[in-house]
C-alpha cells in the first residue's frame, strides 16, 4: 500500500512502483493513495490528492477536517486489507498521521517512510517519535542513515529518485517550434509550485519580477509548467501577464520546458533538484504566510532552503526567502543569468557536483529502493 499527499510524492511513488514491477513482475499488487503518475503505473487511488495538497497555516487550518477524514479513510483501509507493507511518501504532516494511525490500530502491519522529513534540518526530536511508528526509512541521502539509527530507527540509503528524471529533459527545440518561440528568443521557465497556497503567495511576486525583467530583456517569453489540480487557478492568476506566456500541463512538456529555457525562476521544492539535473540556471524565491514563517524561524537549523545549496553547503543558486523574495531582487538575479554567461556556467558546474552527491551514475535510486523494500517485506 502506497500513500502520498501531493504531486511531488505522486511522481516519486510512480517511480517506486515501476521499480517494484521491474523486480517482482505480476507478483505485486498496489493499493493506496496517489495521483495521475501513480495511476499510470496501475494504482486506483482511494481518493484524489486535492484535499491533502495544501501548505501553510492559513490554508491547512480550514482543510483540517477534510484531511483528518482522509487519514481515517486510509488507516481503515490498511487495517481492513492488511497489506504486506505500507509505504508513505513525503508530505509528513499528512502521511505520518496515516502511519501513526495504522500502528495504533494494528502494530503488525509494517510501515515504511520514503522521503523522510528533513528532521536533521528542523525539529530533530521528531526522529525519536518516528521510531515509534515506522519500521524502516528509505533514506535519500547517505548522512540520514546514521542520523536515524541513533534514534533507534532502521534506515537504508537508496539515493534520490529525482536523478532518474534527468533523461526526460529533452525536446526543447521541438517545444519552442510548437509554441512559436524563436530559437534565439530569451525564454524564462516559471515554476511557482503545485500547492494552492504557493500559487497565492508566490505567483504575484513572480509576476512583478517578470514585469521588471521584461523591461531589461527585450523579447522575453515565459513558459509555466503546472499540474492539473491548480491549472485553473494558475490561468486565472496569469490572465494579464507582462510577456507572452505559455502554460503547460503535460509532464513531458514540463521537462521539454526545462530543456528549452535559458533560465528558470522557481519556488523551493523538488523542482529545483529537477532543474539542477537539467542544468538549467535558476533563481529561487519562496514565500509563505506570515505566521507560518514566524514559527518556522525558531525551528530551522539549516542555512539554506534549496536542496542544491543545502547539499553543497554554499549558495550555488541564488535564493530569496520571505521578505527578500521581492520582484526587484528576483529580477536582478535573473537579469544577471541572462546577461552573464559566466554566472550560468558557474551554476552548471555546481549542478554537476550536486548530481554526483545524489548518486547519479550508480543503480537507479527507485530500483534500489524497490530492492530494499522487497527484501524488507520478504524478511517480515
Amino acid at each position: 500500500m502506497l500513500v502520498c499527499g501531493e504531486p511531488s510524492g505522486d511522481a516519486l511513488g510512480a517511480q517506486l512502483m515501476a521499480g517494484l514491477k521491474q523486480l517482482a513482475g505480476d507478483r505485486i499488487h498496489f493499493t493506496g493513495v496517489g495521483g495521475l503518475a501513480m495511476a499510470r503505473e496501475g494504482l486506483k487511488s482511494l481518493y484524489p490528492l486535492d484535499t491533502t495538497a495544501v501548505m501553510g497555516l492559513r490554508e491547512v487550518v480550514p482543510a483540517i477536517p477534510a484531511i483528518l477524514r482522509r487519514v481515517k479513510q486510509a488507516v481503515a483501509f490498511a487495517v481492513a486489507t492488511k497489506p504486506d507493507a505500507v509505504v508513505v511518501i513525503d508530505s509528513p504532516d499528512f502521511t505520518h498521521r496515516v502511519a501513526r494511525g495504522i500502528k495504533k490500530r494494528d502494530p503488525s502491519i509494517p510501515t515504511v517512510d520514503y522521503v523522510a522529513p528533513q528532521v536533521w534540518a528542523s525539529r530533530a526530536y521528531r526522529a525519536k517519535a518516528m521510531a515509534g511508528y515506522f519500521d524502516l526509512v528509505l533514506a535519500l541521502f547517505p548522512f540520514e542513515v546514521p542520523f536515524f539509527e541513533k534514534f533507534g530507527l532502521k534506515a537504508a540509503f537508496v539515493g534520490h529518485p529525482v536523478i532518474e528524471r534527468a533523461g526526460k529533459v529533452t525536446g526543447g527545440k521541438a517545444l519552442r517550434a510548437r509554441l512559436g518561440v524563436a530559437s534565439d528568443a530569451p525564454l524564462l521557465a516559471l515554476l511557482p509550485g503545485s500547492r494552492t497556497s504557493e500559487i497565492r503567495f508566490i505567483l504575484p511576486v513572480f509576476y512583478g519580477a517578470v514585469q521588471l525583467l521584461a523591461g531589461i530583456i527585450p523579447g522575453l517569453v515565459t513558459v509555466l509548467p503546472t499540474v492539473p489540480h491548480v491549472a485553473a487557478r494558475v490561468r486565472a492568476a496569469t490572465a494579464e501577464w507582462p510577456t507572452p506566456l505559455h502554460i503547460l500541463e503535460d509532464e513531458a512538456d514540463k521537462y521539454a520546458a526545462f530543456d528549452a529555457a535559458d533560465v528558470a525562476l522557481a519556488a523551493s521544492g523538488t523542482v529545483t533538484a529537477e532543474l539542477a539535473l537539467a542544468h538549467t540556471p535558476m533563481v529561487v524565491g519562496y514565500k509563505v504566510g506570515g505566521l507560518t514563517y514566524f514559527l518556522s524561524k525558531f525551528l530551522m537549523t539549516v542555512k539554506y532552503i534549496t536542496l542544491i545549496n543545502i547539499l553543497l553547503g554554499r549558495e550555488a543558486v541564488p535564493e530569496f526567502l520571505q521578505s527578500r523574495a521581492t520582484p526587484e531582487n528576483l529580477a536582478l538575479a535573473l537579469g544577471r543569468l541572462f546577461s552573464d554567461a559566466g554566472a550560468g556556467a558557474a551554476q552548471v558546474a555546481a549542478m554537476k557536483e550536486f548530481s554526483a552527491a545524489l548518486g547519479e551514475g550508480s543503480e537507479a535510486p527507485s530500483l534500489r529502493a524497490a530492492r530494499v523494500l522487497l527484501d524488507f517485506v520478504e524478511k517480515n
